[in-house]
């Protein structure tokens, strides 16, 4: 395994670590999903998901130093792969994704004192976990006080056609509802939560949202596209 060198000790270089290694297996179980597929051969040895720093992610044989430089992730994920149905094992990698990244997280946190360990849980579980991502399931949020909603609520996003699409909820008449659920809207790529701040794109075949910068879409580029389909929807049609 080539692991990117990464040694953070404070909580916000630990968040920063769990962010980058869960935004690299997210993108191996959603965009570079055929690839990561097609790596995982039962044939070979046992295989693992590794994630780095650096966002990237591999497919590889686990460490060979004992105890490992860091906890390891699941070990023979391969072996799974063609005896599940193709989702159901994406979503067993996700889990273990999941409790690997939390592991690597504490590990790099067992020198932080009580308050701080637990201001970097707080900061993790903010995000929606690779399971939720992987398998869009919405993750069950408490109910925002009146000031938590009030810099994305007005805000609108700006969809292929050249139009300004109104955040989902925006168009509900019922705004109290709207206040609660507005919040949810998550990137299909990344699963980050929508700011009012970056530019996001919608699907016009899954009506799904996405980061610009996740699917390489910049907002001079949208202005000239007639009709988006996301990387799932366009393999999905080319297939």
């Amino acid at each position: 395994m080539s692991a990117a060198s990464s040694n953070p000790r404070t909580v916000e270089e630990i968040f920063k670590d769990f962010s980058a290694r869960r935004a690299a297996i997210v993108r191996a179980l959603t965009s570079d999903v055929d690839d990561f597929y097609d790596q995982c051969d039962p044939d070979k040895e046992n295989l693992c998901l590794y994630a780095h720093p650096n966002e990237t992610w591999e497919v590889n044989l686990p460490a060979e130093e004992v105890p490992p430089e860091l906890p390891e992730p699941a070990l023979g994920i391969n072996f799974a792969r063609d005896g599940m149905n193709r989702r159901d094992w994406l979503s067993l990698v996700a889990v273990h994704g999941d409790c690997w990244l939390l592991s690597v997280a504490f590990y790099f946190g067992a020198r932080l004192n009580r308050s701080e360990r637990k201001r970097l849980f707080s900061l993790i579980n903010e995000l929606p976990t690779i399971f939720e991502v992987v398998t869009e399931k919405k993750p069950i949020k408490d109910k925002p006080n009146v000031d938590s909603g009030s810099k994305s609520r007005g805000s609108n996003k700006r969809s292929s056609d050249g139009q300004v699409k109104s955040s989902p909820k925006m168009a509900d008449e019922n705004y109290e509802d709207d206040e609660d659920e507005q919040g949810e809207t998550l990137c299909g790529s990344c699963g980050g939560n929508y700011s009012a701040d970056e530019f996001w794109i919608c699907c016009d075949i899954c009506e799904k949202w996405f980061h610009g910068k996740c699917v390489k879409i910049t907002p001079a580029k949208a202005e000239s596209i007639k009709q988006y389909k996301c990387p799932s929807c366009g393999l999905k049609r080319r297939q």
